[in-house]
Order: C-alpha cells, then structure tokens, then sequence
C-alpha cells in the first residue's frame, strides 16, 4: 500500500510540473502576445499621429522649396514594410520635426542640416533593393567653432539628395547612389553622384535636372560665396556644393 501511495503521489507531483510548465508558457506566450500588441498600438498611433501632421502642413517653405507628396510617398512605403516601420517612422519624425520648426529659422548650424539629411537618407533606403549600393559618407571637422554656428540655411541639400533617388533606378543591383558631407577649413560641402537610370530624363538635359530653385536660393543667401556643379560623366550624374561659411559671416557681420 505504502509502494502504491509513493507511485501514485509521484505521478502528482509529475502532472502538476507538467500542469505549472504549460501554465508558465502560456503566461509567457500571453505576455509576448500582449506586448507585440502594444508595440502594434504605439506604432499605428504613431503613423496615425505623423500622417496628421502631414494632412496639415501649409508651411510656405515646404510649397516652394519641398515636394509636398514626399511624405505621403514615404508613409506609403512605410505601410509596405512592416519589419522597418518603427525605425523609419522614428526617422521621419525627426524629419517633420526639423521642417516644422528648425527651418522656420533663417539660418541653421551644419550640424543640424547634416542631420537632417542623413535621417531624410534614412527613409528614402525604405524604397531601395536590399542590393542596391547606397553609400553615406561623412567627413567632418566638428571641433571648428563654425560647426556649431547659425550660418547655413535650412533644406538646403534637400534637392541634391531627393534628385539622386528620383533618378536612380533603385531596384538595379548594378546602380548607385553616392552622398558625401564634408565639413573643414570653415567649407560645407555635399557632393551626390548617382548611376542615371535608363528611364531617367536626365539623358536629355544639358546641364542638369529641374527647377533652378536651389540656385536662387543660393545667390540670394551667399552670393559669391558659393558654388554649384552639375554635370554628366558617361552614365553618372554629379551634383557638387560647396559654400564659404567664413565669408558669409564675415560678410553678415559687415552688413550690421
């Protein structure tokens, strides 16, 4: 009797092990699912929240010197790809950020526009093969007081940048975009290359693509202190910009 007792106790104890494991990762697989969901939530709130924003900018700024359906086009994309949605929506937050405050300002620090191009760079890698070549490059000197200084104005290698991806053919395992900052000697310089998509109108321009916003904006602001190279080597387009800061400050200052 005591034999069977033991043998009947230990299938107990065995069941109830069995009975707390199925329990334990059922709470567990409970907890997952709950906080997949969460994150669901938070993310959907987040796109829900970031295409408000987009529904209701007006700024002067982004009619004349930003293509509006930009941001439409990337929350579309993002909506594709779920597996980056949260890192690029965090991405273009930063983006909408800047737009909608920092370039309400005149003038901004290098540092802040470099950053803003990189995420806006960021984003746009949403649209691209996975074996496309996308290089990013940045050579910069941020010890130099002007670094940090109000002197470059907002958006301004914005056009540079959405050219290269408007252009390239993104889904072309032999293509390329090349993006380089520069920052030295009180220069800032952004050079983009990109291969010219076979589709591309660039072909068919002398020198080069589009409005010649950019420019004016450039000599209104530098003036002499500036300058812009656009041209055309075999397949490969290359956009050059590089500006004075010193000599803008010193002029600005001169001004006063």
């Amino acid at each position: 009797m005591p034999q069977q007792y033991n043998i009947s106790a230990n299938y107990i104890l065995l069941f109830s092990g069995i009975v707390l494991v199925l329990l334990s990762v059922i709470i567990l697989l409970i907890v997952r699912v709950w906080k997949a969901e969460k994150k669901k939530i938070e993310t959907e709130s987040k796109f829900q929240e970031l295409e408000s924003k987009v529904n209701n900018l007006h700024l002067q700024t982004l009619e004349s010197r930003l293509n509006p359906h930009l941001f439409k086009n990337v929350l579309n994309s993002i909506q594709s790809h779920a597996y980056q949605t949260y890192f690029t929506l965090d991405k273009l937050a930063n983006v909408l950020d800047y737009i909608l405050y920092e370039s309400r300002n005149k003038l901004v620090t290098p540092r802040e526009e470099i950053e803003f191009a990189l995420n806006l760079i960021e984003i746009n890698k949403i649209k691209v093969s996975p074996l496309f070549e996308l290089k990013v490059k940045t050579k910069i000197n941020d010890n130099e007081p002007l670094y940090e200084q109000r002197l470059l104005a907002p958006l301004i290698s914005i056009d540079l940048i959405e050219n290269a991806f408007k252009h390239a053919d993104l889904q072309s395992t032999d293509a390329f975009i090349s993006v380089v900052f520069e920052f030295k000697n009180n220069f800032f310089s952004l050079t983009v290359s990109n291969k010219i998509s076979s589709k591309s109108f660039f072909k068919k321009e002398k020198g080069g693509i589009g409005s010649q916003t950019l420019e004016q904006r450039l000599q209104i602001i530098y003036k002499n202190h500036f300058k812009l190279d656009k041209f055309i080597e075999g397949d490969v387009y290359i956009a050059h910009l590089k500006i004075n800061l010193l000599e803008h400050k010193a002029e600005m200052l001169a001004a006063r």
